[in-house]
């Protein structure tokens, strides 16, 4: 009984101490996004539920663009030739501090807030990212320190992105591409995890591209002689790149999706199409892996006797780590402390990882120390990658699911709709914007990301991986 009471002593006096070392303006913080909190999980919620994907998120963008409206930011619609991309604004002059925020949902992982997979629509989409978290936290900091600068406690402008189609097409590149970031001094982004860390890893860079192949129709089995096989140049080009995989750099990646081998087995093919991405943590080793896996194209191209075409999707850069970024988020992440959770809660994130086959450990919500920067971690990619090689960029990873929750999957879609994806949501916002109010109250410590960030960019050249406008429409 004693020992029980002197823990609750020392817990108890360690949040006396954590609450002496905030400054007014992040308590503001935390008392707006409490305000705003039940607001923010309805918001959330509903962009859960309408889960629409890359460049169809005409409603989701819409709840976003509105609540920022009626909280007072200016919002301009439609930015970058994408309908559904926006920025919300507030304040004037220097310095600016931008946030972004997601909101697509993935394909085909359609999910209750079930512990159990159960899909609310087979077949539909789902938000196995959690951006529907994540554009709903960013915004929600973003209004606590527009609500700052009215009261006028901070100096400055806080700009909110609405950036759309992240899983797919990478629509910040184009929104880099026209100049949403040309104004900004420090950019601040967050991502659901399953751990709360200010995050000093990078990512991996990609290029996704479409090979096509043309042949000629003939009858399988009386004249197949006058035929010439789309899909056996596609056959003889995924034999390519599968034997390709050994002579490649450890930290590489090639992935493919067959997306039209032929329609009928009594017709020779002459249309074959393919989705084709390449990966490494260096843009610089990636290019080389590029060129040679275009190159087979052709060589099967000729092997089976058809034409064949290449188109350029998209592609992205990996993310440029600040460090010095880093530091400043994880102090306030030592002050907000770890999220707590409900019995209940606890429960349903073991449940998950039963029904994932993961140990049954519950959520990880401690405050680690801040970790080193890996070379190569691995991984997966972002274009915030491409945001980061243009201005200061300062990242964030908050839990929303239990341990070692497989992504991009029914486990995260569900914990993404309860009270679990809702704290790390919260407490994102939170975290988001203390370290934007640290940035507003002292130039020194822009001056020191922006120095890092000149140091790691070095004298390369940001060249965006895009050839011509969105793919608006190609889904």
């Amino acid at each position: 009984m004693r020992k029980s009471i002197l823990l609750g002593l020392v817990l108890l006096t360690a949040g006396t101490v954590s609450a002496q070392k905030m400054s007014k303006n992040k308590k503001a913080v935390i008392e707006s996004v409490e305000k705003h909190k039940a607001e923010l999980i309805k918001i959330s919620d509903s962009i859960w539920a309408l889960a629409e994907t890359a460049f169809e998120e005409e409603q989701s963008s819409k709840v976003l663009a509105d609540y920022a409206e009626r909280n007072g930011l200016m919002v301009t619609r439609g930015v970058a030739e994408i309908p559904t991309a926006f920025t919300a604004t507030y304040g004037s002059g220097k310095p600016v501090i931008s946030i972004l925020g997601e909101f697509d949902a993935l394909p085909g992982i359609s999910q209750k807030a079930s512990p159990e997979k159960e899909p609310l629509k087979a077949g539909a989409a789902g938000h196995g990212c959690g951006h529907n978290m994540f554009g709903t936290s960013s915004l929600g900091a973003a209004i606590a320190i527009k609500e700052l600068m009215e009261a006028g406690k901070l100096k400055g402008s806080i700009k909110f992105l609405g950036t759309p189609a992240e899983e797919k097409y990478f629509a910040k590149v184009w929104m880099v591409k026209a100049g949403l970031w040309d104004d900004v001094d420090v950019n601040l982004s967050w991502h659901p995890g399953a751990s709360i860390e200010a995050d000093v890893q990078t990512g991996l860079s990609l290029i996704d591209f479409i090979v096509e192949f043309y042949g000629q129709t003939a009858h399988a089995s009386a004249d197949p002689w006058n035929g010439r096989s789309a899909s056996d140049a596609l056959e003889l080009y995924t034999t390519g790149i599968n034997y390709y995989r050994e002579h490649i750099l450890p930290s590489s990646r090639i992935h493919y999706h067959i997306q039209d081998g032929g329609q009928v087995v009594n017709v020779v093919p002459d249309y074959a199409k393919l989705w084709v991405r390449v990966r490494d943590p260096k843009r610089a080793k990636m290019l080389p892996t590029y060129e040679r896996v275009k190159a087979m194209a052709e060589g099967a191209a000729i092997m089976a006797n058809v034409d064949y075409k290449i188109s350029l999707v998209s592609g992205i850069y990996e993310t440029l780590v600040n460090r010095s970024g880093g530091e400043i988020m994880q102090k306030n992440l030592e002050l907000l402390g770890p999220i707590g959770y409900s019995e209940e809660e606890i429960a349903f994130g073991k449940a998950i990882q039963k029904a994932t086959g993961k140990p049954e450990v519950g959520m990880d919500s401690e405050i680690h120390p801040l970790k080193e920067t890996e070379e190569n971690p691995g991984g997966g990619s972002t274009d915030v990658g491409d945001v980061s090689w243009n201005v200061p960029n300062i990242n964030l990873g908050v839990t929303v699911a239990p341990k070692d929750t497989p992504w991009h999957s029914w486990a995260v879609v569900a914990c993404g709709g309860m009270s679990i994806g809702h704290k790390g949501m919260v407490y994102a916002a939170k975290a988001l914007g203390m370290t934007a109010v640290d940035l507003f109250e002292d130039q020194k410590l822009i001056e020191k990301v922006t120095e890092e960030f000149k140091m790691r960019k070095g004298e390369e050249v940001y060249k965006p991986m895009i050839d011509g406008p969105p793919p608006i429409g190609d889904n």
